[in-house]
């Protein structure tokens, strides 16, 4: 099963479990898989997936922190739920 489908997958179990949170972080997930896909007109390998995986972990970390220095702790929950998610793909 690649990276892709179970990303897919987990998404449909969200669904069905109705958990929003989990939903949401997952939509956006996949769709910065596919803007990547439409980009570049390619079906994205495993090893791909990963780096656009890598890179939205860095994108959160920042905002974590500029969340968490600006004293917005609804946004740094949210931020720190949606990195917990994007690790739980990285090997």
């Amino acid at each position: 099963m690649s990276l892709k489908d179970r990303i897919q997958d987990d998404m449909k179990t969200a669904m069905r479990a109705k958990d929003k949170l989990r939903l949401g972080a997952i939509r956006l997930i996949l769709a910065a898989i596919k803007q990547r896909e439409v980009d570049e007109r390619i079906e994205l390998s495993d090893t791909q997936i990963l780096a656009v995986l890598e890179k939205m972990l860095k994108q959160r970390r920042e905002s974590l922190a500029q969340y968490q220095n600006a004293g917005r702790a609804d946004l740094a929950a949210q931020e720190a739920f949606e990195i917990e998610l994007i690790q739980s793909y990285l090997p």
